[in-house]
């Protein structure tokens, strides 16, 4: 791991730095490094729904999966017909 030393910060830059890192709960250093990751690493792009499924089911599912047989829905009863 490396270490960053930054010279000549704001004190009101700092001073927000540490509220903020109070809000999380976690120290000005991890905060620091929290924005700096959200600031400089690629944003991920989740995949459509499709994809998502695909890959949480990706154990279970595999080439030997055969998807049941389609049928239409069967006719709902008419409970007012024997009236």
């Amino acid at each position: 791991m490396s270490a960053l030393t930054i010279r000549n910060l704001d004190d009101a830059l700092k001073q927000a730095l540490r509220l903020r890192a109070a809000r999380h709960g976690v120290s000005m250093e991890e905060e620091a490094r929290r924005i700096l990751k959200a600031a400089l690493m690629p944003p991920t792009a989740p995949g459509g729904l499709g994809d998502r499924l695909r890959q949480r089911f990706a154990a279970v599912a595999d080439a030997e999966f055969v998807l049941p047989e389609r049928h239409l829905p069967r006719k709902p009863s008419d409970w007012d017909d024997g009236q």
